[in-house]
């Protein structure tokens, strides 16, 4: 089992079924990528796993314990840190506030995980004191990722987190996320550039109509035809 499943997850909002049936995992020091066509339940998936949506049927199993009737803010006490695609940021307060916002469940002295935020994005240390506001959007992102990071998370969530940037700075974001990646932590994305983002996943997963259509390794599913055809454009 992986190190966060949601399976067989099946619900949705009101009396309507978002999510069938469907099983979403990812192992520590792992990049999986949720794919697939407008409204096929990408970021339902990731709020279920991050108890956004109370399921029907199903569980989450986080580090062998079930979590399924856990908040949000008990998941993230147990390790989660989650990055929502919009409102992510305090945009009043500057940068280091916005990463001292991150901090709020620490008991301990902080401050040396704010330093490793400042090496991954160094454009954060540099413009430390400005209000988030004020930055591009890719800044922005850096932001939410970094105080996500802030809680020292097991799991970070992305949800569309290369929504509204340029290809450049989508690039360099993901090459940040592989760096993140690499420290142990497990990544799980939602991500509508399917074709750059299954490039650097370890596990990708193709939703359709809130089942899953394709699982398999990202380097697999950029190889299949069919997927190609489908959801690559080719």
């Amino acid at each position: 089992m992986s190190f966060l499943i949601g399976e067989n997850m099946t619900g949705g909002y009101g009396g309507a079924d978002i999510l069938n049936n469907c099983t979403i995992g990812v192992e520590k020091g792992e990049i999986a990528v949720i794919v697939g066509p407008n409204g096929a339940g990408k970021s339902t998936a990731m709020k279920a796993i991050f108890g956004m949506l109370n399921l029907r049927e199903g569980r989450v199993v986080m580090d062998g314990e079930e979590i399924t009737s856990l908040t949000p803010q008990a998941r993230v006490h147990k390790g989660m840190g989650f990055v929502p695609q919009n409102h992510n940021v305090f945009t009043s307060m500057t940068v280091q506030e916005n990463l001292e916002m991150g901090a709020f469940i620490r008991e301990d002295d902080f401050i040396p995980t704010m330093e490793q935020v400042f090496e991954l994005f160094p454009i954060l240390r540099e413009k430390r004191n400005q209000p988030a506001g004020e930055l591009s959007g890719g800044q922005r992102q850096q932001v939410a990722v970094g105080r996500a990071l802030m809680t020292r998370p097991k799991v970070l969530m992305l949800d569309e987190p290369t929504a509204g940037v340029s290809p450049i700075v989508m690039d360099e974001l993901f090459d940040r996320i592989i760096d993140v990646a690499k420290t142990g932590i497990a990544i799980l994305m939602v991500e509508q550039n399917a074709k750059q983002a299954l490039n650097i996943a370890d596990k990708g997963y193709v939703l359709v109509q809130g089942e899953n259509r394709f699982t398999d390794t990202g380097a697999a599913l950029m190889a299949n035809p069919e997927v190609r055809k489908s959801f690559l454009g080719g």
